[in-house]
């Protein structure tokens, strides 16, 4: 089978990071595959390290009149049987099949969006139940729209050292990464240290609120405790180093992060948005404490500090979940029974 993907996200982000890490496990299958990214030197190494060679094109504005035809002359070229699109302006960059069989086109959405670039495709996937019952509560064909899941690699790396943080050896440590952007609540996050004297955190991310988040840890008193990492391509030895995970997000469509602090076997606690809870389930496997509210996260965050056996069962429960679920070959697995269905 002939497989076309189809990617023009942002520089980081969590639907950009799954992409490369099922484009690399794509090329270690039967699959022959074509990768067309964004230009974007960081990913196109990242795949190429991965032993995937990406053609990259500009994916532009209004005014970029390039990319449709090139990547119509990589379609016609390729000849694939299926062309999986990632984000919207991939999506709408790619044409559908002018002759009736000639591949299928599909989209994948990892969030909430309006349909109005992807009605064209011949399916959609989404990567929660929310997210496809979102897809089909806009008219799109039930029938043709399927829920494949994202993985996450369990860690290969050792835990990195606190020292090099400055962090004390002893000390209770959080751990919480994204982008810095008030969908993820970092700042309802800092709050909650003014309730945690004796825990240090480590935020691990970029983003637009960098200043405003690091100028309200020194507001709150709080930032001789905080450290801001920047964004980190080790976030498996960060996660060894911790000891609670904390997802905050007021919106987390599915929360890959909760799934890297499972595969880490490390106890979580989140925020009640759709990803997390859906996921977490009624305190199954971590706490979830309501969306912008600093004293209950504190709250969840003591829990687990004073229960050992409780964040030690509750962590032992995300990881059963992860490795049933979210393995790298289970995924990939149902993404190739996917194709071949409908081809």
């Amino acid at each position: 089978m002939r497989l076309l993907q189809a990617m023009a996200g942002a520089e980081v982000g969590g639907a950009e990071a799954f992409f490369v890490r099922l484009a690399i496990a794509f090329g270690a299958t039967a699959l022959d595959q074509r990768v067309i990214i964004r230009r974007d030197a960081v990913r196109a190494r990242a795949l190429r390290n991965g032993g995937v060679d990406p053609v990259e094109l500009p994916f532009g504005g209004r005014m970029d009149f390039r990319t449709r035809p090139a990547l119509q002359r990589e379609i016609d070229r390729f000849k694939p049987d299926v062309v999986l699109s990632w984000m919207s302006r991939a999506t709408w960059a790619t044409p559908k099949a002018q002759k009736p069989g000639a591949y299928k086109l599909i989209g994948r959405l990892g969030g909430y969006y309006d349909l109005k670039y992807y009605r064209h495709c011949d399916y959609l996937i989404g990567n929660t139940e929310e997210i496809v019952e979102h897809i089909a509560g806009q008219g799109f064909d039930r029938d043709k729209i399927i829920y494949l899941p994202n993985f996450v690699h369990p860690p290969s790396r050792p835990a990195i050292s606190r020292l090099g943080f400055d962090t004390p050896l002893d000390a209770p440590l959080l751990l919480a990464m994204g982008r810095l952007h008030e969908n993820k609540a970092f700042d309802v996050l800092l709050r909650t240290m003014t309730d945690l004297p004796d825990a240090w955190l480590w935020i691990a991310g970029e983003g637009p609120e960098a200043g405003e988040l690091s100028q309200l840890a020194a507001e709150l008193g709080v930032d001789s405790r905080v450290r801001f990492l920047g964004w980190r391509d080790d976030s498996d030895a960060l996660m060894q180093a911790c000891d609670i995970f904390v997802c905050p997000s007021r919106q987390e469509p599915l929360g890959n992060i909760v799934l890297e602090a499972w595969a880490a076997r490390k106890p979580v606690v989140a925020a009640a948005a759709s990803g997390p809870a859906g996921l977490i389930g009624e305190n199954e496997a971590g706490v979830i404490v309501p969306v912008d509210d600093s004293a209950a996260l504190a709250e969840g965050i003591r829990t687990l500090s004073k229960d050992a056996a409780l964040a030690e069962r509750l962590a032992d429960e995300g990881h059963r979940r992860f490795e049933k679920n979210y393995t790298e070959q289970a995924v990939v697995d149902a993404y190739l029974k996917f194709f071949e269905q409908v081809t």
